[in-house]
């Protein structure tokens, strides 16, 4: 029997494009391939994640149901980098219930979401220390989110990180600068109102 001649595009997608997963974030498709399971042809995109050291077989048929798309477009890119500038938004709830909110982002695949998650997460210097759950979820966010920014700009994995911590290193500045002006003007005015 002749080897069949594997399919290169199914989908909208093609072998060796990266991809992203949204429980495992950027991947790369490294072949589709058609295996029998009880009896029925099923065809599979293969998807190597090499830094988790992980293949995932997705049926083509399922990859749009599980989320799975290509990487974001740079205008997407921008506007995860500028939610990064925005000031944290913490919710009042208890840890456990914000902790599912930040995971479900993390594992919407959204870089936007992902963006947000770690704006709230993001702790300077100046602040005070995270808890070890914090801790990994923000790890777990920046990661995922480097990993896409990193693959967009044909960045290696560090520089995106970099950039990242630039962008929120600049806006916790920005925010303790103003922070320490509203203070100033606050003391200034209960200053002349005690005169």
């Amino acid at each position: 029997m002749a080897d069949k001649k594997k399919p290169q595009q199914r989908k909208g997608f093609r072998t060796n494009e990266q991809i992203v997963y949204p429980a495992h974030g950027v991947g790369r498709i490294v072949s589709i391939d058609e295996e029998e399971f009880a009896g029925a042809k099923l065809e599979l995109f293969v998807i190597n994640f090499e830094k988790d050291k992980m293949t995932l077989r997705v049926p083509t048929e399922k990859s749009e149901r599980v989320g799975m798309r290509k990487l974001s477009a740079d205008n997407v890119v921008k506007k995860a980098l500028t939610t990064l500038k925005g000031k944290a938004r913490v919710k009042r709830t208890m840890w456990s219930r914000r902790a599912q909110e930040y995971e479900a982002k993390i594992n919407s695949g959204s870089l936007v979401s992902i963006a947000e998650v770690v704006r709230d997460l993001y702790r300077s210097e100046s602040q005070p220390e995270q808890s070890y759950s914090e801790r990994q979820l923000y790890e777990a966010a920046l990661d995922r989110m480097a990993r896409e920014v990193a693959a967009v700009q044909k960045l290696d994995e560090e520089g995106a990180i970099a950039k990242i911590d630039e962008v929120l290193s600049k806006s916790a500045a920005s925010t303790a600068q103003a922070a320490e002006a509203a203070q100033a003007a606050q003391d200034s005015e209960d200053a002349q109102a005690a005169a």
